[in-house]
């Protein structure tokens, strides 16, 4: 799981038929350091299926790969990056 700090929605004009009816929005992950630093996120952007309601400006958990299809087993959706959580705090040691 990675932490990426939402930048903004995406709109979709078309969408594979089991992804119909989701909210996807945009996410910049930290790296390490960044995230020690207290920095901006340094990532590339990724766009995220949001079950959650994440606004812009929120930190949020995100599963990337296989795990991010898991929430929908025993279905199978074509999706490489969930918004897991949205953080209220975090602390990096």
């Amino acid at each position: 799981m990675r932490i990426a700090e939402v930048i903004g929605t995406v709109t979709l004009s078309r969408c594979h038929p089991s992804l119909a009816g989701y909210r996807w929005i945009v996410g910049v992950p930290f790296s390490l350091k960044a995230l020690r630093n207290s920095a901006a996120p340094d990532g590339e952007d990724v766009v995220i299926l949001d079950e959650l309601g994440a606004g812009e400006g929120q930190r949020i958990g995100v599963s990337e790969g296989v795990e991010a299809m898991m929430p929908f087993h025993p279905l199978r959706k074509p999706v490489d990056a969930y918004g897991a959580c949205i953080l209220d705090a975090l602390e990096v040691k």
